[in-house]
């Protein structure tokens, strides 16, 4: 141990260990996969009561009357709350537009619709409770698609609309509406050799979360309520929570419990007004947890859509013009769709460089299931359209599918259909290149001397084939996504670090709002802290609402910005530390005095490598802490006429290789294998990094081939709401994913890094259909493919 403030040589690069770029392992890891884990469902608290909620039965209806007295008379209710009982004039929510009832007022406009809440003593005390309540439906008609919707003797969805969007839109039953337009279409088209015309069908995807919602709210002593909830945004929630409670914000605290799954399905409320409400008015815990038949009316879901696409090319392969006009299904409420739709037009040509474009993207307001935020984000739905309008207008120009796309390729400096210049490396190309240099699985692998090992074949287990009838086919896709809020949104993140002695060595704290949903942020947050900060242990205190937003946890966003905030929460610290050590031990040496110096292994340093002092001698008994805000550079929102302006911060691109087999005769699919290629800036954890990839492909597998929420059309029913009827991809079900990782730093984000979470989601669910195509010859213009559509050809 060198003496006070008295120079040492220390091994240059030696640095401290579990730092950025190194796959350190996460915290939470060994207690999930051992089940000890604590989600939010396994809250508890003495004395607490049970919550339940009635949905409506009907999609669309008149409330003529609710009788809830049988439903007060069971032994063991302590309240029943009607729209009727809510304490103060806000009783509506959302994330953007206000339109969504806490309860249901005069009206239900979807199924599933929440009419009444109870709280009892017991779970099935309060669900049979909830089932003596009586309540008059008088059914009206149900819009459920852009026909019945913008006709012209349309009843509206909500009649008396109010918000920012409706002066901007045709049609009250349009959320929003964004039109993007580029160069001159028409004289375009004149040029264009080969013109390719396709209508696509993207069926509605359920994030499908194996934790269901769920929370305890806790009445606090000051007359408020603290609610420990599974969310994505704690603020968010807590600025639209407060009003309806008629409390200030600071009286409505906030901790993120433990989260299982998310992907943009907890980014609404679900059950945290409701129990709120029943923990104020009966003075008691009130737990909540939904079955996984109500997680399904319970939370919002991909939106689905209908898609219209032209291109146009010359002979030699280049694209001409793109037009397309992509309608969402928004459901009854509003949700995120008017940031689903400006995605959606945005990046609706995909990663490809045309000069002239005419895009407009619109969200239905209807009587089906309300849809908002998932995974890719109004970019997946768009992807399968234009990259199999990529396949079939390679076919025609007799191109080879990979080659057409890289000679159209976007690139650095290439202007997006926005106008807006990227900036920052767009490898396009090189992602194809890797993924169809990729050498091929072996035919035919369900081949044993024992006979057929049938897990390897279409239907799996099911037995259905020996390997007749057995097509193998290829597909390839690439796409496009941004990173982070966009459209002048004011995006940032706050982060308090602490730096202090415990036990004899310096120790880091992190405490962020950041909603920890299963990506890993916590994981990385402390190796942020180890680099900046050159020490080994670092403690990442509980989300909640004590520290300034985090944002939410979406968008790709939170590693680029909470992540900043982290960052520059450390640098505040390590200079406020070095000033303290100028202080303290600056005369013993005169390097104290210059620039340069780290904070590594526990130690101050001169860039040289000389150690100066160790953190424990320069921190004595003092803490150093700092608070910092971060935001991401500005972007614009999109002219309402033309789409034109930087909305977006940043782009990320991945692109996969799919090899399926087919049971031709039974329309059965076996994915072999889904190569990825995805440049992710700088990986941070790459073994993270893997496994967002890979989550992210198999979420589009899903999307491919089995996953679909089925909507009633006469109805507005769902039919499907349980993982009984809709199917998610098992560990059967996942292939080989191998995953080629580039790293080309974008020079305006933290570390050069980039949001990795959404964009494989995008680009596996075309290549898997590319790949169907190929074996079967078919056009498939909908997902995900269903056997009859391969059987019959009808898809």
């Amino acid at each position: 141990m060198p003496a006070k403030g008295m120079p040492t040589t220390l091994t240059q690069g030696s640095g401290t260990k579990g730092g950025i770029g190194e796959s350190t392992l996460r915290p939470d890891g060994a207690l999930k996969v051992t089940g000890e884990f604590a989600y939010s469902s396994d809250l508890w608290h003495e004395d607490m009561l049970w919550g339940q909620i009635l949905r409506s039965t009907v999609a669309h209806a008149e409330i003529a009357s609710i009788d809830a007295s049988e439903a007060l008379a069971v032994p063991g209710v302590y309240a029943v709350m009607t729209y009727d009982d809510l304490p103060t004039g806000v009783r509506n929510y959302g994330l953007e537009i206000r339109d969504t009832p806490v309860l249901a007022h005069g009206k239900v406009r979807h199924h599933g619709e929440p009419v009444a809440i109870v709280a009892a003593d017991h779970p099935e005390t309060a669900r049979r409770a909830a089932a003596r309540i009586r309540v008059d439906y008088r059914e009206l008609p149900v819009i459920t698609d852009e026909a019945s919707a913008l006709a012209p003797d349309a009843a509206l969805v909500h009649e008396n609309r109010d918000d920012h969007h409706i002066a901007r839109v045709p049609h009250p039953n349009i959320v929003h509406r964004q039109p993007v337009v580029r160069g001159d279409v028409a004289s375009a088209r004149e040029r264009a050799d080969v013109i390719v015309e396709g209508e696509y069908t993207f069926g509605m995807q359920d994030q499908a979360f194996l934790g269901p919602e769920s929370g305890l709210a806790v009445p606090e002593e000051d007359g408020g309520v603290h609610l420990y909830v599974a969310t994505q945004w704690l603020h968010s929630d807590l600025r639209q929570i407060a009003p309806v409670l008629g409390l200030p914000e600071d009286r409505v605290r906030m901790t993120l419990a433990g989260v299982g799954g998310a992907f943009g399905g907890r980014e609404d409320l679900s059950m945290q007004i409701h129990a709120c409400l029943l923990a104020l008015r009966t003075g008691k815990p009130v737990k909540i947890v939904y079955n996984r038949f109500e997680s399904f009316f319970g939370h919002v879901h991909r939106h689905p859509a209908k898609l219209h696409y032209e291109h146009g090319a010359t002979a030699d392969g280049r694209l001409t013009h793109v037009k397309a006009r992509i309608v969402l299904d928004g459901g009854a409420y509003a949700s995120s769709s008017p940031a689903v739709v400006g995605n959606a037009a945005s990046l609706g040509v995909g990663p490809y460089a045309v000069d002239a474009v005419d895009v407009e993207a619109v969200a239905l307001y209807t009587n089906n299931p309300p849809c908002g935020a998932m995974r890719g984000f109004g970019a997946v739905q768009a992807c399968f359209a234009y990259e199999a309008q990529m396949d079939r207008l390679a076919a025609r120009l007799g191109l080879d599918p990979v080659e057409f796309r890289q000679l159209n390729a976007m690139e650095q400096g290439t202007l997006m259909p926005t106008g807006q210049p990227v900036d920052s490396p767009a490898p396009v190309a090189e992602l194809l290149r890797r993924v169809k240099a990729r050498p091929m699985p072996p035919e035919r692998q369900w081949e044993s001397g024992e006979g057929a090992d049938v897990r390897r074949l279409p239907g799996g287990l099911s037995n259905t084939t020996h390997g007749e009838g057995v097509v193998r086919g290829v597909g390839y896709a690439v796409g496009i996504k941004n990173v982070g809020f966009s459209e002048g949104f004011d995006d940032y993140s706050t982060a308090r670090v602490r730096l202090e002695v415990a036990g004899g060595e310096p120790v880091a704290a992190v405490h962020t709002a950041m909603a920890e949903v299963g990506q890993g942020g916590v994981t990385v947050h402390a190796q942020i802290a180890r680099t900046e900060l050159g020490v080994a242990r670092v403690t990442v205190h509980p989300a909640d609402t004590r520290v300034g937003s985090a944002g939410s946890t979406s968008a790709s966003r939170q590693t680029y910005v909470t992540g900043g905030a982290v960052r520059n929460a450390c640098e505040l610290v390590r200079e406020k530390v070095l000033e303290l050590g100028r202080r303290k031990l600056g005369p013993s040496h005169p390097a104290w005095a210059g620039a340069g110096l780290l904070l590594e292994g526990g130690k101050v340093v001169t860039d040289g490598g000389e150690v100066l002092a160790d953190l424990v001698d320069v921190l004595g008994d003092e803490a150093v802490e700092a608070e910092e805000e971060w935001r991401h550079r500005p972007t614009e929102p999109f002219d309402p006429r033309t789409g034109q302006g930087d909305g977006h911060v940043q782009y990320s691109f991945a692109a996969h290789r799919a090899v399926v087999e087919v049971d031709t005769e039974l329309g059965l699919v076996k994915v072999v294998e889904l190569a990825c290629a995805q440049d992710v800036g700088k990986a941070l954890n790459p073994l993270s990094v893997t496994g967002q990839i890979q989550g992210g492909t198999v979420q589009g597998l899903g999307m491919a081939v089995m996953e679909e929420i089925v909507v009633d059309p006469r109805t507005a029913k769902v039919r499907n709401p349980s993982f009984t009827d809709y199917l998610v991809p098992t560990i059967l079900d996942t292939p080989a994913i191998p995953v080629d990782v580039l790293e080309l730093a974008d020079d305006h984000a933290p570390y050069g890094l980039r949001g990795v979470g959404e964009a494989p989601t995008l680009s596996s669910t075309p290549a898997v259909l590319a790949a169907i195509r190929d074996a079967t010859g078919l056009e498939l213009s909908r997902t995900p493919v269903r056997p009859e559509h391969l059987t019959t050809g009808t898809g």
